[in-house]
Formats: C-alpha cells, sequence, structure tokens
C-alpha cells in the first residue's frame, strides 16, 4: 500500500453538503477525509492531517447541546476553516461573538472582499456571488482575527488570522452556487495549508485495490451488480483485488428499465470478463411489493429481498464471507448512518438505510467515499468502455421508485415504456449535439394521477406521467434542464400515442433541493 499522502480532515456537523468539501479538495488534487464531528483526536491523527475543516451543519452553536468537536483541534496548531456552522464555532470558542438572526438567510448574497491581501482571496474578486444558509451570525471577530469580507445582511461574512492560520467563512465555498468558492478553497488548501497538488484518482484505485485485498484476504467474495456504473466500477476493482475469488450476482428484478437485463449480462461477461450469475428474481420482488404504496417501505423491503437473494446464492459457493456493494458518499448522506451523525436523514437508499440490522455477509463498499463523477473517472483509470463509464444513473429500486403508488405487472408497463420513450429521444438529442449542457439523468415516472382527455372524438379518463431531466455535477445538487420545446413536444406525443392509459404528461422544472432527483 502507497504512503498516506498529505490529508485534510474535514469533520462533518449535519450539512447536507459535507461531503461536497470533500469533493472539491480532491479536485484540488488533495486527498481528504470526512469524519464525524465528535470524532476523537486520537482518530483525527491516525489520518496524519496537513489541515482541518469545520463543516456547516442544521443546528446553532448558541443552544446548551450546540455539537462540537475535540478540544485538541482548536488547540492544535494546524491551518484551519471553519464554514457556516463551523465559524460561528470558532468565534464561540476563539473569543467572537455570535447573535440569533430574526430571520434565516438562506439564499444567493453578494460578497464583498474588504481585505484583497489575505491570503484566503487572493485571485478573488472584489465582488462575487456566494450562497448562505444560517441563522446565526459574528457580530465581533475574536483577539487576533481579522474581518475578511462582508454582504449586505451580513457584516462580518469572512474572518482570518494569519499568525495561527485559521479562517473562517460564514457562505459555502463548496456549492456551485458560490462563484469564487473554488478558488477560496485552493486558497487554503494550497497557499495557506502548503498542502501541494498531488493526489491523483489513479492513487486512489491503487489504494482501494490494496485496502480490498487486505480486508478480504483468502475467502470468497459476492458483488451486486445492478447494471449501472456504479456496480460495474466496484465490481472491476474488487476483480482486479482478488481474481478469481469474485463472484457477481445479477439479480433480475423485473424492475429494470426495457431491454435492460440481457444488455447488462453480456456486457459484464463479454466485455469485462467477470463471472456473472444471472437470477431470475421477478416473482420474489413482485410478491414482496404487493400493495405497497409507501416509498420507504418500498425501498426497504427492495433491499431486505436482495439480501436474502445473495445469501442464498453465497451458501452455493465455498467459503463466501463478502458482499460487495456499488455504494456512494451521496447513498449514505441521504439516508442518514451513524457515518453522518448530525445529519438529517432524506430518504433511505435500498444498499444502506434498507439493510437488514443483521446479516450472513460482511459488506465491501470501495466506492463509499466518492461521488458519481468521481467514480466515472475510476472507471475511466480501470481501462472500463465508455458505453458503461457515461452511463446515465438509474436507482438500485428501479422503477418501483418511479411509480407513485402500488407497483404491479401493469404499472411497471406503462412506466417502463414511457421511460422508453423518454431516453431514446434525448440520447438522439445527445448524439445529435442538441443538448447543451448534456442532461445528468432523464426519466419518466408514472403518478396516480389522472385526468380528463379527449382521443379519436372521445372522452377519456387516463393517467399522468411526469417527465424528469436535470443538470447536476455531483448528484448532490442539481437543476432541470431546459430541454428545447420540440424535443418536449415530441416526447409528450409518444407517450399519449404509443403508451396505453396515459392521455397527459407534464414536465418536472423543480431543482434539487427543495426536491431530490427521484419522486420517491
Amino acid at each position: 500500500m502507497q504512503a498516506r499522502p498529505a490529508t485534510v480532515v474535514i469533520l462533518d456537523f449535519g450539512s447536507q453538503v459535507s461531503q461536497l468539501i470533500a469533493r472539491r479538495a480532491r479536485e484540488a488534487n488533495v486527498y481528504s477525509e470526512l469524519l464525524p464531528y465528535d470524532a476523537a483526536w486520537s482518530e483525527i491523527v491516525k489520518r496524519e492531517p496537513a489541515a482541518i475543516i469545520l463543516s456547516g451543519g442544521p443546528e446553532s452553536t448558541l443552544g446548551d447541546d450546540a455539537l462540537d468537536c475535540d478540544p485538541q483541534v482548536y488547540a492544535s496548531g494546524l491551518p484551519l476553516l471553519g464554514i457556516c456552522y463551523g465559524m460561528q464555532l470558532l468565534a464561540k470558542h476563539l473569543g467572537g461573538t455570535l447573535v440569533p438572526l430574526d430571520h434565516r438567510e438562506f439564499g444567493p448574497a453578494q460578497l464583498t472582499v474588504d481585505r484583497a491581501d489575505s491570503a484566503l482571496f487572493l485571485g478573488v474578486p472584489h465582488e462575487s456571488r456566494v450562497w448562505m444558509s444560517h441563522g446565526d451570525s459574528v457580530t465581533q471577530v475574536p483577539p487576533g482575527f481579522t474581518p475578511l469580507a462582508h454582504t449586505g445582511r451580513c457584516a462580518i461574512a469572512a474572518m482570518g488570522d494569519d499568525a495561527r492560520r485559521t479562517y473562517a467563512v460564514q457562505f459555502h465555498p463548496e456549492v456551485v452556487h458560490t462563484e469564487a468558492g473554488t478558488a477560496i478553497l485552493e486558497n487554503f488548501l494550497h497557499t495557506i495549508a502548503g498542502i501541494a497538488a498531488s493526489w491523483r484518482m489513479d492513487s486512489w484505485v491503487d489504494d482501494a485495490i490494496a485496502k480490498v485485498r487486505a480486508q478480504v484476504g483468502d475467502a470468497n467474495v459476492l458483488c451486486a451488480l445492478s447494471g449501472g456504473v456504479d456496480s460495474a466500477v466496484a465490481a472491476t476493482l474488487v476483480a482486479r483485488a482478488i481474481g478469481k475469488q469474485l463472484t457477481c450476482i445479477y439479480v433480475d428484478t423485473g424492475l429494470m428499465r426495457k431491454d435492460e437485463s440481457a444488455g447488462v449480462v453480456a456486457a459484464f461477461r463479454d466485455v469485462l470478463h467477470l463471472n456473472v450469475v444471472h437470477v431470475d428474481a421477478k416473482a420474489r420482488f413482485l410478491a414482496r411489493l404487493a400493495g405497497v404504496e409507501d416509498p420507504e417501505e418500498k425501498r426497504i423491503r427492495i433491499g431486505h429481498e436482495f439480501i436474502a437473494i445473495f445469501e442464498e446464492e453465497s451458501k452455493k459457493i465455498p467459503d463466501v464471507r463478502f458482499l460487495v456493494q456499488g455504494t456512494l458518499y451521496p447513498d449514505v448522506i441521504e439516508s442518514k448512518t451513524p457515518d453522518s451523525k448530525a445529519g438529517h436523514k432524506i430518504k433511505s437508499h435500498h444498499n444502506v438505510g434498507g439493510l437488514p440490522e443483521r446479516m450472513a455477509l460482511n459488506l465491501v463498499e470501495p466506492l463509499r467515499a466518492l461521488f458519481k463523477d468521481e467514480v466515472r473517472e475510476a472507471g475511466r483509470v480501470l481501462g472500463l468502455p465508455n458505453a458503461i463509464v457515461e452511463r446515465q444513473p438509474f436507482p438500485g429500486p428501479g422503477l418501483a421508485v418511479r411509480i407513485i403508488g402500488k407497483v404491479n405487472d401493469a404499472t411497471l408497463a406503462t412506466v417502463r415504456d414511457a421511460d422508453f420513450i423518454v431516453t431514446s429521444e434525448i440520447d438522439a438529442a445527445i448524439a445529435e449535439g442538441k443538448l447543451s449542457p448534456r442532461p445528468w439523468q432523464y426519466f419518466a415516472v408514472l403518478t396516480p394521477v389522472r385526468s380528463v382527455g379527449v382521443m379519436g372524438d372521445g372522452r377519456t379518463y387516463a393517467n399522468l406521467v411526469g417527465v424528469r431531466a436535470i443538470t447536476s455535477e455531483d448528484g448532490m445538487t442539481a437543476d432541470w434542464a431546459r430541454l428545447p420545446h420540440d424535443l418536449l413536444e415530441r416526447i409528450s406525443t409518444r407517450i399519449i400515442n404509443e403508451v396505453p392509459g396515459v392521455n397527459r404528461v407534464a414536465y418536472d422544472i423543480t431543482s434539487k433541493p427543495p426536491a431530490t432527483v427521484e419522486w420517491e
């Protein structure tokens, strides 16, 4: 295993975008690790941190039970950067003054840099847009600190102490809405903390392969293949680590897109040359989902059934002790697992919050700390075909969470046919170079809404299908894709004419947040 690279440790106080800080660090070619806010100093020093960042969070530092980190963090002498809640925490501990705001500030603001000579703002425009999300504000900086910037509603939007190499910003530099956020973070990492831009994805892949070998030893391993890029990269990485010890299980749930299962099995066997066992479990999953409408219950039942099948298959192979999954960090953070103690649960992902409490197999999750775009980069490093690496995301529970309501043969047929029209039309537009930026994800949703229509001079009372297309860099935040009107018209016309039981199509123009990408 390679020597540990220079590391920035991010202490997570529960912000839904905490992992974006880690992602921005990696984009700056700095290795980063995200730890719970209350990680013991002994755990932090194991990472040999060159700097520490305190994330934002949903709570208030003024409360009696305010979240806090190990006191050694403040006394460590390491370069520190506080973001939002982290800024307030630094002010609180180092002698500044905080007050609660009458109205929480959420959204864009215009930042004015007051100290252009500050190392934190080198190369940053005098004025730029930032993203605010806070309920408390610093009104007096601690001794030794200098106010560095302000906005119209926030007199101290940034502060710094050059001697202690400790800085803080009230806004969120990690989100794309902050125009100079990348430059600010890079200034902290490279100029202030002195960390070289030396970490690369190929070094991460080598390290991940070594970690899998160390974890697995000589045991046999199963890999859950969904057909998406996550499981493909996870399977390929583990295969590089342990070779013939890996058996891949592709479970055909009956919840896949049109003609997908046959193509998936062929790709993994013929292109990636993996040992793949194909399990037809359509009837089992439909039985488990019969009559279920609640989306959380759907995800949990699907997760349990997946694990039951894998454990059954494991009994057919000697000495199987591990199960590989393509779990990503967005799955983890939205599911509110113990690794993100302060976060708020958004939904249970079938491979995180939906897992049974007791499992016969231990999990191997080599991609657990990565975002989708980083997984694609890892896939390229591993030499996967572009057709697999660039495949658009598809949820583990499949079409079950694209049916609002009960899942059965009829509703699956409707959403599958509608989805095929959406994807084929958008794929064709992409191939012709007509869409910029290229949508990150696009699909159809079957709603329980029925409405009156007229078809063939007769009255209809049929279903509403929603169409969702989004643009995104990381899957944590997203905007609705501005598809051309003629493309939307073509999609709508085809769905109404070709999919029985549908007489109305609506286009979803909601960003994430406040919505999630999937409707369930």
